[in-house]
């Protein structure tokens, strides 16, 4: 059975969740976006091995880290979707214009597309690419723990905003309705920055999205 842990990194607090198997404790990290000794304390803690980094979207605060993070332990960077080629390109002016520390240059070992699966010792993700907060997001979702790991698509009470470049705001309604919603009300979504809501509630209340 798939089970995560969200550590808040960065001054954005950014949740990045460290997800594994609980039967054979491979883990895999989405979007570390800094905070790298934090990550890795808890990998340890919990008596984990890293075998990956899962990337919902290239914006600094969710993968600043990852170049180093890669580089330290050797791991394959899976994701996002090529539509977020230019944000990584400028990983370094994001890095400046947000007074991060310097990110490393990558290049993703795999890019993602919608359909897509990702899998983790005995545990498999769908992808779903949901594009409107980037041109190139991605969502990771296990139906069997009915768990989505949705980056800054929704939060609750809220979605992602699409004033940065490549944003979309048409297209982000849209990556919530058509790609989340079927999920299923009773999915737990983690999102990239805040408390974890369910989709029901959000169908329901969301202002933005909600159909009351």
């Amino acid at each position: 059975m798939l089970q995560y842990l969200t550590i808040p990194v960065t001054a954005f607090a950014q949740n990045c969740s460290l997800v594994w198997c609980d039967e054979t404790r491979d883990a895999a990290v989405i979007d570390p976006g800094g905070d790298l000794d934090r990550l890795l304390d808890a990998v340890a803690q919990h008596g984990l091995t890293l075998k990956a980094i899962w990337l919902t979207h290239a914006h600094i605060d969710h993968a600043g880290g990852t170049g180093e993070l890669a580089q330290r332990l050797g791991l394959p960077i899976i994701g996002p979707h090529p539509g977020d080629q230019f944000w990584i390109d400028g990983l370094p002016q994001q890095s400046a214009m947000f007074r991060f520390p310097p990110a490393l240059a990558f290049t993703p070992t795999q890019w993602l597309a919608d359909g897509d699966t990702v899998r983790i010792g005995h545990c498999e993700l769908a992808v779903r690419h949901c594009p409107g907060h980037t041109p190139g997001h991605v969502v990771f979702h296990s139906a069997q723990a009915k768990r989505a790991f949705v980056g800054d698509v929704l939060f609750v009470g809220s979605i992602g905003r699409t004033d940065f470049p490549g944003g979309n705001h048409e297209e982000l309604l849209a990556s919530i309705r058509e790609r989340l919603w079927p999920m299923g009300d009773d999915t737990v979504f983690i999102p990239g920055h805040g408390p974890e809501g369910t989709f029901g509630q959000e169908r329901r209340s969301n202002p933005f999205v909600g159909e009351r």
